[in-house]
């Protein structure tokens, strides 16, 4: 086959010790533990953000997420937008005679059609659109129409809308994102499943957890036994991966009465979790399989970043991406065939709520160093405010069980924030201290405040191109 079919599918909130194989046994992921062991697996490979929205932009467009708009998850502000002025990878492989289509979690635009994934390059949509879903209770946007739900559990219904979709272009190039809700709350999994944690020790919570990863895994052995039915397994690209780091708290109504809010739960000993520029939030597995194109069942260890993968996958595909603004990312082909990478370029990380703000929770990392610029405390500036934020948070839940009742995002104002004097940065030899236990910035002075300005000139750069976007 001349162009290669891609399927990408993107777990919600997985760490690494969330994935069977780096799980010392905690879980159980048959389909995904044989997928690794087939597969061109990458051992330093970065989210877009530390949280979904902004991340999954990086990975649609290979830009930096403030640049697109896509600052925060908040659906109903329309901070979750990718600006209508980006070229997503779906409009390049739609543009090349691909069939294109996605299946799951959205978390780019809602309440207004031209951000619907049909109108982003997606000829077929079968999913939902804001942040996540109810998994028994839930709406699915079948490409703008709402099919209410059958009683079926999400997951499996998204496994078997990628299978179709497998099956319906089986005799033509196709690119399918499958973007699983699962670990995502609310935290709901089959009975029988998650009995099998309990049993096993762990605290109701994670086994409930566990018990979403082991049935997105039966998911993915269904996507796999699809590819090998239909003939074309091993002239497609299946990789694997997670949005961000895990969720280690959830909202009370995100979980089931008695089950504690406290998410925490083994994840290789990295530090920070899901929301966090610490290695925990942002370091992702990613593993990639394409029998015909890659080297199989080996360890690549160069730094790869969302952003690289529109360059990338255009590239082995022998497509040209549509868009005309510069990328952030980089090709990473011939690092994925076995050619060295002899430099690793500088790469960078800013999540808060609402509008970003440069100080806080921001990174960046340059050869084997990493800068960060840890979460400040910011609070509301008045109860007003907190109000304010309270009532996004209540049309935040509506909006997830009643899509159809939102026609637009609110126009309300942004709760003013205060916000403290940062600490000082800390710095990181990721090479020799992966897990960041030891900040260095002490010893390495000019380095640290080399990385530091270049990263409040980046910031700069890229607040000033959402800002333009605003305006």
């Amino acid at each position: 086959m001349s162009k290669p079919n891609i399927v990408l599918m993107v777990a919600d909130d997985m760490g690494y010790g969330d994935f069977g194989l780096y799980s010392e046994g905690r879980v159980n992921t048959p389909s995904l533990d044989q997928l690794a062991s087939e597969s061109l697996r990458l051992t330093q490979h970065y989210a877009g953000s530390a949280v979904c929205s902004p991340s999954r932009a990086a990975l649609l467009t290979g830009r930096y997420p403030i640049r697109t708009g896509a600052v925060t998850p908040q659906e109903v502000l329309g901070y979750d937008r990718i600006d209508l002025s980006e070229a997503t990878i779906a409009d390049s492989f739609k543009a090349a005679g691909y069939a294109t289509g996605m299946v799951g979690k959205w978390h780019n635009g809602a309440l207004d059609p031209r951000f619907h994934p049909n109108s982003r390059g997606f000829d077929d949509f079968a999913g939902f659109r804001g942040g996540w879903a109810d998994y028994y209770r839930w709406n699915l946007d079948r490409n703008g129409s709402f099919e209410k739900s059958d009683g079926r559990y999400l997951t499996d219904v998204l496994a078997d809308e990628a299978v179709t979709f497998i099956q319906r272009h089986r005799n033509e190039p196709f690119f399918l994102m499958v973007t699983w809700n699962a670990p995502h709350s609310p935290l709901q999994a089959p009975e029988q499943v998650t009995q099998k944690y309990v049993d096993a020790g762990f605290e109701l919570g994670i086994a409930i957890i566990y018990a979403m990863i082991e049935v997105m895994d039966r998911g993915i052995g269904k996507v796999r036994q699809a590819l090998d039915s239909a003939g074309v397994a091993d002239d497609t690209l299946l990789m694997f991966t997670s949005d961000n780091g895990p969720a280690f708290t959830h909202r009370d109504d995100q979980i089931p009465e008695g089950v504690s809010a406290d998410g925490r739960r083994f994840n290789c000993g990295f530090a920070g979790a899901k929301g966090s520029v610490y290695e925990g939030g942002i370091r992702v597995p990613m593993i990639a399989r394409w029998p015909n194109g890659l080297p199989q069942d080996i360890e690549n260890d160069d730094q790869i970043v969302f952003t690289d993968w529109l360059p990338t996958l255009t590239s082995l595909a022998k497509i040209k991406h549509v868009g005309n603004k510069p990328l952030d990312g980089i090709d990473m082909s011939a690092s994925l065939m076995g050619e060295p990478q002899h430099s690793a370029p500088r790469r960078f990380w800013q999540f808060n709520g609402y509008s970003p703000i440069g100080a806080t929770n921001a990174a960046v990392r340059e050869g084997p160093w990493k800068l960060v610029r840890p979460a400040l405390d910011i609070s509301y500036a008045t109860d007003a405010d907190q109000t304010l934020a309270d009532r996004y948070t209540e049309k935040d839940i509506e909006y997830k069980y009643h899509p159809e009742n939102f026609s637009h995002v609110f126009e309300w104002p942004e709760p003013e924030r205060i916000v403290p004097k940062p600490p000082n940065p800390e710095l990181y030899d990721i090479g020799n201290d992966p897990l960041e236990q030891h900040d260095v910035a002490a010893q390495n002075p000019d380095i640290a405040l080399k990385l530091l300005r270049n990263l409040e000139t980046w910031f700069e750069e890229v607040e000033l191109e959402r800002q333009s976007l605003v305006k």
